[in-house]
């Protein structure tokens, strides 16, 4: 018998849907584990790459303080040479050298500097890329650039993209994870699917704490019956598909509840997952006791449990933005950045996991070799420093070069949309071919751009 619904059933049946969370006959299987299959319908690539983490420096980090050694700066200290004289989006002036020591690390003897000894102990497993150039110098633009490999506000990050283009591999958890202190940042540049199907949104938690029940709001099970709530879930699904029949199928809404399915499931797994005070003492002692070494644990924990795509943003706001007294806030910075980073990859590395694992480190730009009121640096999209570690790139190899001062990539550049590309062949895809039909063209994370930088990897 079909049922006429009127205004005020439709009403009911919204406010029925929006109330549950299991909608689609989850509690047949209320600890699936199976991969649910992704949307990559090309042949696949030699890359056996599983999952990502991204470790976001925002701001910009000063890749001639950190990676990228330059003692032509103290040569020509206070200086304005004509090769450096690029447009920034401040009045900077001459030359500003590193005050920082660097030394040699790893079997290649890879310069790192003194404040990332850890990183730089860990440099047989990095691929230090130091010719990074990207193609705007604001923070807002730029950074969408490196989540989303467009400077506009409304296409899917890479996260949704890996989620889009892998599936999952743990229905009890969400594909995409955004990890940030105070869990802000989920409607950002960093975690929108845009217009990909919604439950490809990056799902924001926080890793200023440490319980989980802190970190994910709500998460306890509401219901104390399972009997019960088996039944009030049949009778709101009940409504819905009748509600549904009314007026055919809707991407959107179907998007809206497979998130709610997430949503209703993670209640079964995150409680143990999201822990990681079920840590040891010597783990977490190694990692560090800071919202950013949180996260990292717990990437860890969900690469290990099946999630695709794990971002880690360092910090509220732009915090590497050190256009003034950037030495002293890059002493006080990069301790815990620099212990917590370093722990992850041995971590994984320990664990089997480094393989099938990427761990990206960067920012949207990196800071000028000139100075910008005596004792900052402005931002430099021209050339910068950013590494990977694991999935299939090689360990131990620096990548490029910047000119003898560090503004600008000379040799062997690569653009984010490359380092897109290389990404994505290294997890088995063709960046070419992982496309999404909207508004009458076939889009991709990178655009019509891009080329896999083959000699990155060991593939």
């Amino acid at each position: 018998m079909t049922e006429k619904l009127s205004r005020r059933s439709i009403i009911q049946s919204l406010c029925g849907c929006l109330g549950a969370v299991g909608l689609t006959g989850i509690l047949a299987n209320q600890q699936a584990r199976a991969a649910t299959l992704g949307h990559y319908p090309g042949p696949r690539t030699p890359g056996k790459a599983k999952h990502v983490i991204c470790l976001f420096m925002p701001g910009g980090p000063s890749h001639v303080d950190m990676f990228d050694p330059k003692p032509q700066l103290l040569k020509y200290q206070g200086q304005r040479p004509d090769s450096v004289d690029l447009r920034t989006e401040r009045q900077t002036a001459g030359l500003l050298p590193s005050p920082f020591r660097f030394q040699k690390y790893g079997a290649a003897g890879i310069e790192v500097s003194e404040l990332v000894p850890q990183i730089g102990a860990t440099m047989d497993e990095i691929c230090l890329i130091r010719s990074m150039y990207t193609f705007n110098p604001t923070h807002t633009p730029a950074r969408s650039l490196f989540h989303t490999g467009s400077i506009l506000a409304t296409r899917p990050s890479t996260g949704a993209w890996v989620s889009y283009g892998l599936g999952t591999e743990n229905e009890n958890l969400p594909a995409f994870v955004v990890l940030t202190p105070g869990g802000g940042g989920a409607g950002g540049s960093l975690s929108r699917s845009g217009f990909l199907p919604a439950e490809h949104q990056g799902v924001s938690f926080s890793d200023t704490e440490v319980e989980p029940e802190k970190m994910i709001p709500d998460l306890r099970n509401p219901w104390d019956d399972a009997q019960q709530q088996r039944g009030e879930l049949d009778e709101i699904q009940a409504l819905n598909r009748a509600f549904s029949a009314s007026f055919g199928a809707d991407e959107f809404l179907e998007g809206r509840i497979k998130s709610m399915e997430a949503a209703y499931r993670i209640q079964f797994e995150a409680l143990d997952i999201f822990d990681i005070r079920k840590e040891s003492e010597s783990v977490r002692n190694e990692y560090g006791n800071t919202p950013f070494a949180n996260g990292c644990l717990l990437a860890r924990r969900l690469v290990e449990h099946g999630v695709r795509y794990v971002h880690i943003n360092y910090g509220l706001g732009q915090v590497w933005d050190d256009h003034k007294d950037i030495n002293e806030s890059l002493k006080q910075r990069c301790p815990d950045m620099d212990q917590a980073a370093a722990a992850l990859i041995r971590d994984l590395k320990r664990r089997g996991l480094l393989d099938e694992t990427i761990v990206i480190w960067g920012g949207e730009f990196g800071r000028t070799p000139v100075s910008e009121s005596g004792t900052g640096r402005d931002h430099d999209p021209y050339g910068f420093s950013m590494w990977v570690a694991g999935g299939g790139f090689k360990g131990g190899l620096a990548y490029g070069a910047t000119d003898e001062f560090g503004f600008k990539a000379v040799e062997n550049r690569v653009s984010i949309h490359d380092l897109h590309a290389t990404m994505l062949y290294s997890l088995g895809i063709d960046h070419t071919r992982l496309t999404y039909r909207y508004a009458g063209r076939d889009f991709r994370l990178t655009d019509v751009y891009g080329d896999v930088v083959k000699d990155l990897l060991v593939l």
